[in-house]
C-alpha cells in the first residue's frame, strides 16, 4: 500500500484534503448548535481566507496536499478526519454515522480506489476517523460515545489491529462532545493535549502509564475546539490560532506551533485534527 500511518506523531508527508467549496454550518454537533442559536454571522470569504491560510501552513511544513472532490450535498465535507482512516496496512473506509453525512463515502471510494484501494471495510456498527488516536506503534485509543462511534465499531477496527499484537484502548464519553479528538489529541509521541476533567483521572493515569505528559485542556476551550490540533512531528505542530493559552503551553514545552486563524471552522464544531487525514507519516524510529 502507498499510504501507511502507524502513530499520530511520526512526521506528516501527506494529507488528505476537501476543499470547503459548499461548506456551511449544520446542527449536527453541540458547538454548530450554539452557533447558530446565537445567530453568529458566516463570512464566506473569511472563511476561506482561513482555509487558504490552512494550505499555506502545510505548504511550509512541507506537506504535500491531496484532496477529495467537493460535493454541494455535503457541505461538513471538509472535516475528512471523520471518512477513512489510514493504518500501518492501508486506508480504512469508515462507517459515518450521520445522514446528512453518510454520501461522503463516494468522494472517498474515488480517491482511494483510484490509487492503491482499502485495507479494510467498516460493517459493523458505526465508527468515524475522528475517535480514532493511532498512538504509536502498538498502541491506540479509540472514543465511542454510542453516537457517531459507537462500541461496536469501535471494536470492529480495534480486531485488525489486534490481530498485529496492537494495545487498544476503548475510551466512553459523553456524546455532547462529538468526537474524542474534541477532548485529546496528540502533540508528540510523549505529550497530549487533554481535557481530564471530563476523561477523567484514570484516563490521565492510563497516559502516564505510557510516558505520556498532558497540557490539561478546560471546558471553554474543548467547546472552542482548542484541544484539536495536527502534529506534523519534529517537535511541530499546527493549533488553531485562537488556542491561545494551549499553544503557549506547547512552546513553553519546546514544541513548534504554526498557528492559522481557524475560528470559522471551529464554530461548526472541527478545527485542524478534524479537516486533515494524514496519508502518510515516516515511521517512528
Amino acid at each position: 500500500m502507498r499510504w501507511k500511518v502507524d502513530s499520530e506523531t511520526g512526521v506528516l508527508t501527506d494529507v488528505l484534503l476537501c476543499a470547503p467549496d459548499h461548506y456551511r454550518w449544520l446542527d449536527t454537533n453541540a458547538v454548530a448548535v450554539s452557533t447558530l442559536a446565537a445567530s453568529t454571522q458566516f463570512n464566506r470569504a473569511e472563511m476561506l481566507r482561513q482555509w487558504d491560510g490552512l494550505l499555506d501552513a502545510l505548504t511550509r511544513a512541507e506537506v504535500r496536499q491531496h484532496f477529495l472532490k467537493p460535493s454541494a450535498a455535503h457541505p461538513y465535507q471538509v472535516y475528512t478526519r471523520d471518512s477513512s482512516q489510514t493504518t500501518p496496512w492501508g486506508p480504512v473506509l469508515t462507517q459515518l454515522a450521520l445522514p446528512q453525512r453518510r454520501g461522503e463515502y463516494a468522494a472517498v471510494l474515488d480517491f482511494h480506489l483510484s490509487a492503491d484501494g482499502f485495507h479494510a471495510f467498516g460493517s459493523e456498527g458505526v465508527f468515524e476517523g475522528g475517535d480514532i488516536h493511532i498512538v504509536r506503534p502498538g498502541l491506540m485509543i479509540i472514543g465511542h460515545s454510542g453516537v457517531r462511534t459507537n462500541r461496536t465499531g469501535a471494536q470492529q477496527f480495534a480486531g485488525w489491529f489486534a490481530e498485529h499484537g496492537w494495545e487498544t484502548r476503548l475510551e466512553e464519553f459523553p456524546e455532547h462532545f462529538l468526537h474524542l479528538d474534541v477532548l485529546f489529541c496528540m502533540a508528540t509521541d510523549r505529550l497530549a493535549v487533554a481535557c481530564i476533567d471530563v476523561l477523567g483521572d484514570e484516563f490521565a493515569r492510563y497516559l502516564n502509564h505510557h510516558g505520556i505528559e498532558i497540557v490539561a485542556a478546560t471546558y471553554p476551550e474543548v467547546m472552542a475546539m482548542s484541544c484539536n490540533l495536527l502534529a506534523l512531528g519534529d517537535n511541530r505542530v499546527i493549533s488553531p490560532a485562537h488556542s491561545v493559552r494551549i499553544n503557549a503551553e506547547l512552546r513553553a514545552r519546546g514544541i513548534t506551533v504554526i498557528d492559522p486563524p481557524l475560528d470559522l471552522f471551529a464554530r461548526g464544531g472541527g478545527s485542524i485534527h478534524c479537516m486533515t487525514m494524514p496519508l502518510n507519516r515516516e515511521a517512528l524510529a
